[in-house]
């Protein structure tokens, strides 16, 4: 008997132990996991402010950029399905050290871009090897964590997305000051070295110490490891329905297009605040890289705060659908204030909020309803359509930026797509009853 099990059993509290060992759980895997999200995300991302000097350089136009951006997506929705599908013959600790490691060696490899080709390539190995990490830690999520924290633990791990901001803007900007012409290597080359080189050492760390689920967390005792499946939500201990089930799902394809709208958003920030940043007023990357501080670390709180409210209603929908509004209203304000920098930065802070802690509270729906055999294919492939939106935004931006000279029109195209996610989210997007718990949300225990 836990000593969980032994307060309950005498009628104490059990809530302060309980907080204690999902903390104990927290403080075990989400190291790792967050910061291997963090440097996947920044990987992803980085060519953001690569392109402030890495266009001039090799003479790519807003079209080149754009379609480099998004071609990653090519090879990540390719693979995340079988990626995710693996996951379960091989288990989580080497699925996520193959991931971290292929994806930091291609990252350091993009320093030898010269070519457009070369660009394309590489972008689209990165998809390749990075396709699964995020339906992977997902579901990996699940094998953990009771419904009631589902959207709050989510949101942890997605933070990481803005976390990379916060935390790679500002390192970003003086490796593209500081670094240029050291050892004959360009601020942008050395940006690829130095921010691919901590994913492979957390694909080593990965290996070494992320267990497979509770069942092989040796830091458990067996009582322990019983608990915590027994908190596991209700609808995730049906063992019918594989990854079919998910293929007829019609919930499935309405959260993948409410999915899609929201990562549509998430890239048109990502991929193109600096240089909305350098339009409005700010002159040096390393200027760039501060101002970007500001939206992503409210975007990071915000994230928090908001997943918390949506755990302790256990309402998902209108928060999602909130949240798509006012980064559509935002992200459709920044042709108006063109190039008053304050009001730029303002709107790019609210889209950066409003649209990324959209994420985890979406997200968190189908992690409830699947079933543990239809989740892994069926998370996967949520994101899979989802990430189409990651091809799409960022080359229909460049597209339109080298055709009329400024991303106006397709700023007003992705506020109108989140417009209609937050549509299917409200009216088609299905969510389980509200249940009733037995204690007070201030009692649940944080990650």
């Amino acid at each position: 008997m836990t000593h969980i099990e032994a307060a309950a059993a005498a009628g104490t509290s059990e809530v302060p132990l309980e907080r204690a060992l999902y903390a104990r759980i927290g403080w075990r895997i989400f190291p790792i996991l967050l910061l291997g999200y963090i440097f996947a995300y920044l990987d992803r991302i980085n060519i953001g402010f690569a392109a402030l000097q890495m266009k001039a350089d090799l003479g790519f136009t807003d079209a080149i950029y754009g379609l480099g951006a998004g071609i990653f997506f090519a090879g990540y929705l390719a693979c995340e399905v079988p990626s995710n599908l693996l996951l379960q013959r091989v288990g989580a600790r080497l699925t996520m050290a193959r991931i971290m490691i292929c994806w930091g060696v291609t990252s350091c490899c993009m320093m030898f871009v010269r070519t457009p080709s070369t660009f394309y390539i590489l972008r689209v190995l990165l998809g390749v090897f990075e396709a699964g990490l995020t339906p992977g830690v997902v579901f990996y999520l699940t094998l953990w964590y009771p419904e009631a924290r589902l959207a709050r633990v989510t949101a942890l791990f997605l933070s990481g997305s803005v976390m990379a901001g916060l935390l790679g803007a500002p390192v970003s900007g003086v490796l593209l000051d500081a670094m240029t012409g050291v050892h004959g290597l360009r601020g942008w080359q050395w940006l690829f070295l130095v921010e691919g080189l901590p994913s492979i050492l957390l694909g080593v760390v990965s290996l070494l110490l992320l267990p497979d689920g509770p069942q092989s967390a040796h830091w458990l005792s067996e009582a322990e490891r019983r608990h915590v499946s027994a908190r596991l939500p209700a609808g995730r201990d049906r063992s019918h329905g594989g990854f079919g089930a998910a293929l007829r799902d019609s919930n499935v394809y309405a959260i993948a297009f409410a999915w899609f709208t929201v990562i549509c958003g998430t890239y048109a920030v990502s991929f193109w605040m600096p240089m909305m940043l350098r339009s409005a007023g700010a002159r040096t990357a390393s200027s760039i890289g501060l101002w970007s501080i500001i939206p992503y670390g409210v975007g990071a709180m915000g994230m928090i705060l908001l997943s918390r409210h949506s755990d302790r209603t256990l309402e998902r929908r209108w928060h999602a659908a909130g949240c798509a509004v006012a980064g559509a209203a935002a992200l459709a304000l920044l042709p108006v204030v063109g190039n008053n920098f304050p009001l730029t930065l303002v709107a790019l802070t609210v889209a950066t909020v409003s649209i990324f802690s959209a994420m985890p509270i979406l997200f968190s729906i189908p992690m409830t309803l699947l079933s543990p055999r239809a989740a892994p294919g069926g998370i996967a492939l949520i994101n899979s359509i989802g990430q189409m939106g990651g091809f799409l935004s960022p080359f229909m931006l460049g597209w339109v930026k080298t055709a009329t000279g400024s991303l106006n029109i397709g700023l007003y195209i992705i506020a109108t797509l989140l417009g209609f996610g937050a549509v299917v989210m409200v009216n088609v997007v299905k969510t389980s009853p509200k249940q009733i718990r037995s204690m007070d949300e201030d009692a649940v225990p944080g990650v």
